[in-house]
């Protein structure tokens, strides 16, 4: 898993018919500690999360496993939103 930051929503009128219902977010994949890493991502949303919300997501295989099917062209899928975030030094 890994946390990202919703950084916008993708509206499609037409969508393939295994993800129809899910909404696609765009997704900027952050460290521990709020900072971007590398560039943002479209992820197929299974939790209802909102713009400016830190969320954790998974990639690959594993981003079919939330759906309610068995195959989707899926890259990756928001799976949690997070609450809070504690490091200890």
């Amino acid at each position: 898993m890994q946390l990202g930051k919703i950084i916008g929503t993708i509206w499609a009128t037409r969508k393939y018919e295994a993800v129809t219902g899910y909404k696609m977010q765009f997704v900027q994949p952050i460290n521990s500690e709020g900072k971007n890493i590398g560039e943002p991502i479209i992820a197929l949303d299974t939790v209802g999360a909102g713009p400016g919300e830190i969320i954790y997501f998974v990639t690959a295989s594993e981003a079919v496993i939330p759906l309610d099917v068995d195959m989707a062209p899926v890259d990756a899928s928001i799976v949690g939103i997070v609450d809070s975030i504690n490091i200890e030094s």
